[in-house]
């Protein structure tokens, strides 16, 4: 407050002193005199500005002495200074700020009582070697503080708590930093500046500082920055490490900046952009990384920063711009990639840049893609300023700028460019500006749409152009030509004329691509292919040229791109580039496709579990391009566990399951690999266990005496179950009349008597378990009948009658064969005073008979476990090769019927054979004796007409059937014995 009332006393006096004169009052009134002069009084050889008094670069060793009180800015800088007395400012009340800057004080010095006040404290460029606590804790007004360009060496002690708002250490020798240093600035602190140091390396939670805006550390030596390494800046706007020699950044370098707007990393050593040390950059506006050596984009590296307007990549080592180089930054609005090596950029690298408006791509090594694709740009609608300067451009086609609806600035300078189609700017209505300076142009007729079109859009201030050919016209402006005097006489740039075709080939074999161009200029021609857009270096090239018109006017030249031992990195889209000074062309893009028959890796093994498990079977396979897998069940599609939504296949695991495992999953599973190469397939065969069980319930049976008991076991299980019968918990006694049908499934009781009745137990086993059933017999007395008409007809004279044969016809069928079962033919002769109870020759099952069984009925095996009857010593078996046996009838002297002789000669031979009526003929007579001697058959059949056809190629059959079997004859017919009509079966085997 003192400052501005000294200024009103002095003015007081001096209006005081001008009064006087008018007036003619010479002696002013004393307090007014000594006021103007103290108001008139400045500290020598200081200036007084106002209320800063200047006293910088006065060469002073010591404080000027009687300093006026109104000063509120005091600069001592660039002095002798090296020590400040405490008391010598202590009457500046008003004093705010001190610039102390380029003297010699060696520590922070002591202002005395008016520090308490002071605002800004500059001692830059001293001798300070050390930041002491105790003389900074003073100044408990201080906003700004600027250390730089003094002897700091380390920051250890940790600052004192003051009001400080900015704080610059620049310039220093500070190669070490304490976490904690800065801690007690947290509240306040908005700007520090670190620049130009030596430090190398940020520890952890070294900045917690969480009102921090804007953090410099530029031109240290810093290579590496760890992840979270500024963590507790999240009020961090700007970032500024430029010129460090940054060579790495860990994955969260910058995490906890997620306020941070500008980050500028320019002059380091930096290779690659990736989104690992960006994460946590969500608010990131501005990059700055230009002047690194960074030469590839990840292609998630902007997942998050895409809120970025303004990205800087020039003078970087980059040559490629891929599809994904810029995905996801759709709110850049401006885009440096000038001074680098790109030559390569893909069809979509721009698409997703809907808000740029300034791509800058000059001093690269830009060429086919403005002189051969089409769209390159597509996707900027919004872009205006394009600057493509000092690249390789030699043509420009029609659709070079395809989608740049919107530009306004297009720079094209420093190009060599040789032809433009016609209106390959038409498509630019609001383009202001274009910038062309070439002298290389082809003046043919294909040009007379320029110097028109330039002259109408006012753009001759930016365009310089000139001819190169033909020679009538070189060295003039395009503006100097008559529009008649662009023609085409000839052809000098390169004319593609043979196409290199689309091919496919196998892994490891050889293949070429021919390409084919005509000119008419005898310029040294040169040859290039491309793969996917990419040069090839170290592509093997065949180069020759002919004549192709009599009289030499045009060559026509050749190159020929072979590949040997093509890999599956050698597919793509192969393209040939034939240039001259006049110019390149380009061919079409030949695609190559490189296939592999499938090889397993993994194939599906047997597999054996039981019922109510789960089945998984494995399958994969490699081939190009990748096979499809499928599975069958069969040789068919038709699964079960399908159908019952147990089936499960997962491509991803290369595994096919089925759960919940029933019988009716039991087949061969076949794994087929395919692709475009060829398909291979893989079988596992599948195999359920389940315990034995009934598939029908176990019924009791009651039949008359003399009548077929058959007793049903129908068994279920895998393996199939063993089954065994027994009697009233006994071994079963086996007689000429008992049977075993359909794997003993059945037992056929013939002629059935009391004795047969009882509790017949069934046991089926397998691998995983037993199962019993009892089945109860009941059998009843026969009835009498005294009909005398049955009686008449079926006794003879002496009253003994022949019943008849009783014909037990069972086919058999052996699983997975198809053999159909043996006929057993069961022949009894007895007598009955009384009366018969049948009048038919044959014995037939019973209708309730499963019809899989009773089509397939067969006499099973003789069982182990059973035992003859009594006469069971004078029971002879005939056993044949098909695995049934023959149980025929005795007479009472225990010898064999003929009948029965007959027969059993007959299937020791033909057993397993196809039976035909011819064999069954031959039981016509039984009088004569066996005769077992091999000899052909050559009977005719009687009563089969369906077989009659059959008899010459039959006994031919029998003549090769002769050689292995004993073929039966018979030759003496007795009349007391009665032949039935015999039926044929075949047994197919």
């Amino acid at each position: 407050m003192g400052g501005p009332a000294v200024a009103v006393a002095a003015a007081a006096a001096a209006l005081a002193l001008l009064l006087g004169a008018v007036l003619g009052r010479p002696d002013p009134p004393p307090g007014a005199a000594a006021a103007a002069a103290a108001a008139r009084r400045c500290a020598a050889p200081c200036r007084c500005l106002g209320d800063l008094l200047d006293c910088s670069r006065r060469r002073l060793a010591r404080l000027p002495e009687a300093l006026p009180p109104r000063v509120a800015r005091l600069d001592l800088s660039h002095n002798r200074l090296s020590f400040i007395k405490a008391n010598s400012m202590s009457h500046l009340q008003n004093l705010r700020e001190v610039k102390l800057n380029n003297n010699e004080l060696e520590t922070i010095p002591n202002l005395g009582p008016v520090s308490a006040n002071i605002t800004l404290l500059s001692l830059a460029g001293n001798r300070i070697v050390e930041i002491l606590p105790e003389h900074l804790k003073q100044f408990q007004s201080l906003e700004t503080l600027d250390l730089s360009s003094n002897n700091i060496s380390e920051l250890k002690t940790p600052l004192p708590p003051l009001q400080l708002k900015y704080l610059y250490i620049n310039s220093n020798r500070v190669t070490s930093m304490e976490p904690g240093y800065f801690d007690n600035l947290a509240n306040t602190l908005l700007v520090l500046k670190l620049n130009r140091n030596r430090i190398s390396a940020i520890p952890p939670k070294m900045f917690k500082l969480p009102q921090l805006q804007h953090l410099e550390l530029n031109r240290n030596k810093i290579k590496n920055v760890d992840g979270l390494t500024f963590q507790g800046l999240g009020a961090l706007k700007s970032l500024k490490m430029q010129r460090n020699g940054v060579t790495k950044l860990m994955d969260g370098a910058f995490w906890g900046l997620s306020n941070m707007e500008v980050l500028q990393l320019d002059h380091n050593n930096l290779t690659e952009i990736t989104k690992g040390w960006l994460y946590g950059l969500l608010m990131l506006q501005e990059l700055h990384l230009s002047q690194n050596a960074i030469n590839r984009i990840s292609p998630d590296a902007w997942e998050f920063c895409q809120k970025l307007s303004e990205l800087d990549l020039t003078f970087n080592h980059l040559s490629r711009l891929d599809d994904s180089s810029f995905l996801g930054l759709s709110l850049l609005n401006t885009l440096h990639i000038g001074n680098n090596k790109v030559s390569y950029i893909a069809d979509c690298a721009f698409r997703g840049l809907s808000s740029l408006k300034t791509l800058d791509l000059k001093n690269n090594e830009i060429s086919w893609t403005i002189e051969d694709m089409n769209g390159a740009f597509s996707g900027l609608d919004k872009l205006r300023r394009l600057i493509l300067q000092g690249n390789r451009i030699r043509s420009i086609t029609k659709k070079a700028f395809t989608g740049l609806d919107a530009l306004e600035h297009l720079d094209l300078s420093d190009n060599a460019i040789m032809s433009l189609q016609g209106n390959a700017f038409s498509q630019m209505k609001k383009l202001q500006q274009l910038h062309l300076n070439t002298s290389s142009l082809l003046c043919d007729c294909q040009l007379k749409w320029l110097p028109q079109w330039v002259a109408e859009n006012n753009f001759q201030s930016f365009v310089n152009a000139s001819c190169a050919h033909p020679q009538l016209l070189k060295g003039r402006s395009i503006f100097a030509v008559s529009p008649d005097g662009f023609v085409c006489d000839d052809f000098p740039k390169p004319q593609i004329t043979v196409q290199p075709e689309t091919q496919s080939a196998i892994k490891g074999s050889n293949l070429s691509f021919i390409c084919s161009a005509a000119s008419s200029s005898d310029s040294p021609m040169t040859f290039a292919w491309k793969k996917d857009n990419e040069l090839l270096h170290d592509a093997e090239m065949e180069n020759y040229a002919h004549l192709r018109a009599q009289g030499g006017e045009v060559m026509e030249y050749t190159t020929i791109l072979r590949l040997r031992n093509v890999e599956f990195a050698s597919e793509g889209k192969y393209q040939c580039v034939i240039s001259n000074h006049f110019g390149s062309s380009y061919s079409v893009k030949a695609k190559l496709t490189v296939n592999m028959l499938p090889s397993f890796t993994k194939t599906p093994m047997d597999l054996t579990i039981r019922a109510g498990a789960m089945a998984r079977l494995e399958c994969a396979a490699l081939g190009h391009p990748a096979p499809q897998i499928a599975w069958q069940k069969d040789g068919g599609t038709d699964f079960p566990a399908a159908r019952e939504r147990r089936m499960h296949v997962m491509p991803e695991d290369d595994v096919f399951f089925i759960v919940d495992v029933k019988i009716e999953d039991i087949g061969v599973y076949s794994c087929t690999a395919q692709n475009s190469a060829g398909s291979i397939s893989a079988n596992a065969t599948l195999t359920v266990l389940e315990t034995p069980s009934f598939l029908r319930p176990l019924l009791d049976r009651t039949v008359t005496k003399g009548e077929t008991a058959v007793l049903q076991c129908i068994a279920g299980g895998s393996p199939p179950p063993r089954l065994n019968w027994t009697k009233d918990d006994s071994p079963l006694v086996v007689t000429e009349r008992h049977f075993f049908a359909a794997g003993n499934q059945l037992l056929i009781i013939v002629d059935s008597d009391v004795s047969d009745a009882g509790k017949y137990t069934c046991e089926m086993s397998n691998t995983l378990g037993t199962e019993r059933g009892n089945v109860r017999l009941s059998v009843i007395p026969t009835p009498t009948c005294d009909s005398p008409q049955m009686t008449a007809s079926s006794l003879d004279d002496d009253g003994w009658a022949t019943v008849g044969v009783v014909i037990i016809a069972v086919v058999c069928c052996v699983v997975g064969t198809s053999l159909v079962w043996v006929v057993i033919i069961y022949h009894t002769r007895r007598r009955n005073e009384d009366c018969s109870i049948t009048n038919t020759d044959e014995t037939n099952l019973p209708a309730d008979i499963p019809s899989y069984l009773s089509s397939q009925g067969t006499l099973a095996d003789r069982q182990d476990g059973y035992i003859s009857s009594e006469s069971g010593s004078h029971h002879q078996f005939v056993t044949s090769s098909g695995g049934g046996f023959f149980l025929p009838q005795h007479d009472s002297n225990g010898k064999l019927d003929p009948f029965a002789q007959g027969l059993a000669c007959l299937l020791s031979g033909t057993f397993g054979k196809p039976l035909k009526r011819a064999h069954l003929d031959a039981f016509s007579s039984f009088g004569q004796p066996v005769d077992c001697q091999p000899r052909a058959f050559h009977l005719k059949t009687r009563s089969s007409p369906d077989l009659d056809s059959e008899s010459e190629e039959y006994g031919k059959e029998r003549t090769d059937f002769q050689q292995e079997n004993h073929t039966c004859t018979y030759k003496q017919t007795v009349e007391n014995h009665r032949t039935p009509n015999f039926q044929s079966y075949d047994l197919d085997t």
